[in-house]
């Protein structure tokens, strides 16, 4: 039976798109309207000589819909929502850091004018790390809220308060979800009346995770008006509605929403959950068009966009293979610097210990069982190149920009078509190439290449490895194996102990 089309609202359905290849679209910084010295000089500072297709779409959007200043503008203007659809590592923390940056360079009170939303710690940092090379120097300050440090240190990075009431230290806040919403519900003084900017990274993610409750939260503080004090009555926010002459008389300081995603979701009603206002869609994920202008027949549902320079291949095999697989593309094929995904906490702590009492591979394991301070150094090492071989769960890699990645392998081939994406994502980043690479089940084969082909992703090459290739690692995996369990057990009783 032919599929139904659900009905795409027309910002869904006709989107503008920003080219895919981003080597071929570079655009040089000055071309790019409006920004502002001081920032361009920053980003020549940093390196940044040109903008990546995206940047050069979304800054110039974001910084228009914000020339009227704070404040609702003529004729009750209020700026449209805005959300972008990207591919991982094509440049989105850049996109709206600019132009919020730019935006809040002429505020005379410092009040929480941006909040950025973020599903893990590691990438709340990350973000914060970018806004802090930004507003150095502006006098902007940023505040990282993710419980990292205690609750009590946190408030005092928030609020202080005076004779005359609570007054805001932060500018730009940068959040998880969870600590977020306490703050908004226990720390006295901390305001989002003033909010002008909420961008929501990762948004699908943020949509699914039940996070949902901490969005309504924001919402729902940022339209609360602090009764105490006149300023604040005189600009109490109205819930968006009709214009009429009483509610275009007295200013608003407008919520403009910006969500980014590499798979923002096509789902009307999850869409309708985040209460958009007139959006507008930025997206890479399109189908390229044949030479007479038709839609190119196998990518009419391609509604992902994957970085143009990666190859992707998949190693049918069996389970008992699968780690044998691994020491061989590390020890015999000489890969280096590879993530490697598993599906679980466990079995990314087990390979990492099999790997280890096999030898001659630098290996560390990232996973949710380790300490923030641990993950970090361990980042840095592969930064460096000291480790070779990172193991990981999903939770850990989401979003996160690990420099230089040459190949990813899914140890653990992924159940869901985002998983894919995003795992393989963390390769050829901003241009470079990398490899992806997918053990899968025989009996997964079919259940796999079928959920790649419903995504409109086609140019996955099989490459299997021959049985007698791994056997010259057998012997020293079964002497590891036997480590491996001993490990295991020691590892037990010392939790019980």
């Amino acid at each position: 039976s032919p599929q139904v089309q659900p009905f795409l609202p027309q910002w869904l359905a006709q989107p503008k798109r920003v080219q895919k290849r981003i080597k071929d679209n570079l655009c040089p910084i000055s071309d790019v309207p409006g920004i502002h010295p001081r920032l361009l000089k920053k980003l020549q500072m940093n390196g940044i000589e040109s903008f990546f297709p995206v940047q050069a779409e979304v800054i110039p959007a974001i910084l228009q819909s914000a020339s009227n200043g704070y404040l609702l503008g003529r004729g009750g203007y209020r700026p449209k929502d805005i959300c972008v659809s990207a591919p991982t590592g094509s440049g989105k923390t850049l996109a709206f850091v600019i132009p919020i940056v730019q935006v809040l360079l002429d505020r005379v009170v410092c009040h929480v004018r941006a909040l950025v939303v973020l599903p893990t710690k590691e990438l709340a940092q990350q973000v914060s790390k970018v806004f802090n090379i930004y507003t150095d120097g502006t006098g902007l300050k940023v505040a990282l809220i993710t419980g990292q440090k205690s609750f009590a240190k946190e408030q005092e990075m928030l609020v202080q308060k005076k004779v005359t009431g609570y007054c805001s230290l932060a500018d730009i806040v940068v959040a998880t979800p969870g600590r977020l919403t306490d703050h908004i519900n226990q720390t006295p003084g901390f305001s989002l009346a003033q909010l002008r900017f909420l961008i929501v990274d990762e948004a699908d993610r943020m949509i699914d995770d039940m996070h949902q409750n901490c969005l309504n939260q924001i919402v729902k503080a940022a339209f609360q008006g602090e009764n105490d004090s006149g300023f604040n009555m005189l600009f109490q926010r109205t819930k968006p509605g009709p214009i009429t002459a009483a509610s275009s008389c007295s200013p608003q300081i407008p919520l403009q929403k910006l969500l980014f995603s590499a798979t923002l979701t096509q789902d009307p009603e999850k869409l309708q959950q985040l209460d958009l206002f007139q959006p507008r869609l930025f997206t890479s994920v399109y189908s390229e068009k044949n030479r007479d202008g038709t839609e190119a027949e196998q990518d009419t549902n391609n509604k992902y966009t994957l970085p143009e320079e990666l190859s992707q291949c998949y190693v049918p095999c069996d389970l008992n293979s699968k780690p044998l697989l691994l020491l061989y593309f590390m020890l015999k094929m000489k890969f280096t610097r590879v993530l490697c995904f598993t599906n679980s906490r466990e079995a990314s702590h087990r390979l990492f210990l099999l790997v280890q009492a096999f030898g001659g591979v630098t290996v560390a394991e990232f996973s949710s069982r380790l300490p923030p301070n641990e993950r970090k150094r361990t980042m840095k090492e592969f930064d460096q190149g000291k480790i070779q071989l990172l193991i990981s769960t999903d939770a850990t890699a989401r979003g996160i920009d690990v420099k230089g990645v040459n190949y990813v392998i899914n140890y653990d081939a992924p159940q869901f078509i985002r998983t894919y994406i995003h795992r393989v994502g963390r390769t050829a980043r901003a241009g470079t190439a990398g490899v992806a690479f997918s053990l899968v089940l025989r009996i997964q084969e079919r259940r796999f290449l079928r959920m790649l082909r419903d995504a409109g992703i086609r140019d996955i090459q099989k490459h299997p490895v021959k049985g007698n290739s791994l056997k010259p690692l057998v012997q020293q995996y079964e002497a590891a194996l036997c480590k491996l369990e001993k490990t295991v057990k020691d590892e037990r009783a010392q939790k019980r102990a």
